[in-house]
Formats: structure tokens, C-alpha cells, sequence
């Protein structure tokens, strides 16, 4: 007789599977962090082969700590033809997700790489301000 459903089984696998993959990547104990990085946002890629490329977030994955950037990490997917869902066959490029540690925000203003520096003001709202130059970043709205 087992004890939890197999549904409730598959998804406990699934969390074991995700915190597994996430310590091995070295993310805090295998514990998933909130991000910084927003859709919208500009992004600069800090290693790998797009090393140096500058493009807009289209997809924060939290779960995974990955992100999918426009232009970055381009992949080709092999589709096959399908008349009930009329979809035409052939080879799609897609943007494969990378690594959040793998990039760094561009502030709006100054236009340089940085980190991000949370502030409280004085009326008690959070603000993001860049560490470069002081001033508050503003996110574009998508």
C-alpha cells in the first residue's frame, strides 16, 4: 500500500530532481533566489559564446535561475509537419534560456553594466538604483 498518491510522488521527484540540479550549479545550497532581472530589461552577457552581446529579456524562468534573452543563444529546433495543427515542418531558431549568473543588467542611464542596489525612501516604497552612476533605474513597462 503506498503512502502518497502518484501524482503527489511525481511532483516530490520533480522538486528533489530541480533542488539537485540547482545545488550542483552552486545556487545558494540548492535553494531558489528571487531575481533581479525582469522581462524587458537590458541585459549584457558575461560568458560564453554571445559574450558581449547586449539584448532584451523575453522570459525569466525562476525555478531554474535561467533567463531567455532576444538574440542570445540562438538553437534550431527540427519540426515536423502537422495537418491537423497546421503546422509547416522544418528547422526553427528559438532563443535557448542561459544561466542568470551568466548576465549583468545595463542600467537605462548611464549605459554600463552594473549591479543593482535596493533603497528604501523616505515615503517607505523600495526603489532599484544603479551602482555605477546613483540613479534610480527605471524599468520599462512591458
Amino acid at each position: 500500500m503506498r503512502s502518497i498518491g502518484f501524482v503527489a510522488a511525481r511532483r516530490a521527484k520533480l522538486a528533489r530532481r530541480q533542488k539537485m540540479e540547482l545545488r550542483h550549479a552552486g545556487w545558494a545550497g540548492g535553494h531558489v533566489r528571487p531575481l533581479d532581472i525582469r522581462r524587458g530589461d537590458t541585459v549584457e552577457v558575461l560568458c560564453g559564446k554571445d559574450r558581449g552581446k547586449r539584448g532584451t529579456v523575453e522570459r525569466v524562468i525562476p525555478e531554474r535561475q535561467r533567463i531567455v534573452v532576444q538574440g542570445v543563444n540562438l538553437m534550431k529546433r527540427h519540426t515536423r509537419a502537422n495537418v491537423a495543427g497546421n503546422v509547416q515542418g522544418g528547422i526553427v531558431d528559438f532563443n535557448g534560456p542561459i544561466p542568470y549568473s551568466n548576465v549583468q543588467l545595463v542600467c537605462n542611464r548611464c549605459d554600463k553594466r552594473t549591479r543593482l542596489l535596493h533603497q528604501v525612501t523616505d515615503d517607505g516604497t523600495r526603489v532599484v538604483v544603479c551602482r555605477k552612476c546613483g540613479e534610480r533605474y527605471e524599468r520599462v513597462s512591458s
